[in-house]
């Protein structure tokens, strides 16, 4: 049981250290167009992000799939600002058309992505555990605990602005995805891989 909570400490660990951000700022951008209405919905593309996440830790961890570190360094951040841009896209050209599968696709595949981001810290962490499956369990359970987090924080922030303070829903989207982009940009241009 000690592993299990060692592993789901380092999820909740990972997924919210502030020296590494890059989940918080995904999570945000993936947030951002909701409110509480909608909180389910955001929680299952959270879901969705934690198993393709979890999957590429396994991929890796069973030597199954290796990709290229300098590429995955490079391609999170991109997932990132896809994300905020698809947000500012939704509100200036397509508004009142919400895309949930394309979200949803487009959420495993940056799981995919992030998972594989973390997989050499994993395998160290994993290479002495003679099985691997509970260690990655409590791993993604600290991963969604921490998720689920960020996710109510930013639904708390956006019902502030939008409820107390009359912000429309479009301009909090705008305004957050614009922040996420600015903050993207130097990890992009520092993670270039050519």
């Amino acid at each position: 049981m000690y592993d299990f909570w060692f592993y789901c400490k380092l999820g909740i660990n990972h997924v919210l250290d502030l020296g590494a951000y890059d989940h918080v700022l995904f999570l945000s951008a993936l947030t951002a167009p909701f409110t509480f209405k909608h909180w389910k919905k955001v929680v299952v593309l959270a879901t969705l992000f934690t198993i393709a996440h979890c999957l590429s830790l396994i991929f890796s961890a069973y030597d199954i799939i290796n990709v290229d570190v300098e590429l995955i360094e490079f391609l999170i951040p991109l997932t990132i600002l896809l994300t905020a841009f698809f947000n500012i896209a939704q509100v200036f050209f397509v508004p009142g058309k919400n895309k949930t599968y394309l979200l949803e696709f487009a959420t495993t595949f940056f799981g995919i992505i992030h998972g594989f981001g973390f997989s050499n810290y994993f395998n160290m962490l994993v290479s002495e555990e003679e099985e691997k499956i509970g260690p990655l369990l409590g791993f993604a359970s600290g991963i969604e605990i921490s998720q689920i987090i960020i996710i109510f924080s930013i639904l708390t922030l956006a019902f502030i602005m939008q409820n107390k303070f009359g912000m429309k829903r479009s301009v909090f989207t705008v305004l957050i995805s614009s922040a996420i982009v600015l903050f993207t940009i130097p990890m992009l241009i520092n993670s270039w891989p050519w």
